[in-house]
């Protein structure tokens, strides 16, 4: 996934948050999250991940990066 794509992913984001009505920080915070996901599995588009990836990046998260429980679910969202 090259760069545009990613824009285009980040764009795409921030589009279903403003739909839902969520803080412009709330937006932030997710673009960040689904960005770091996508780079943790080698900028692969999000469809072509499911949940043993996201498994995988939580776990990640939680030996690695010592993320607390709390921080995974909001990564997980």
């Amino acid at each position: 996934m090259g760069d545009g794509k990613i824009l285009r992913l980040s764009d795409a984001i921030r589009a279903r948050i403003a739909r839902k009505g969520m803080a412009k920080r709330t937006e932030e915070v997710y673009v960040d999250w689904a960005l770091r996901f996508v780079r943790f599995h080698g900028r692969r588009h999000p469809r072509e991940l499911g949940a043993a990836e996201v498994e995988q990046y939580l776990t990640q998260l939680a030996v690695v990066g010592q993320v607390a429980p709390g921080t995974q679910n909001q990564a997980r969202r």
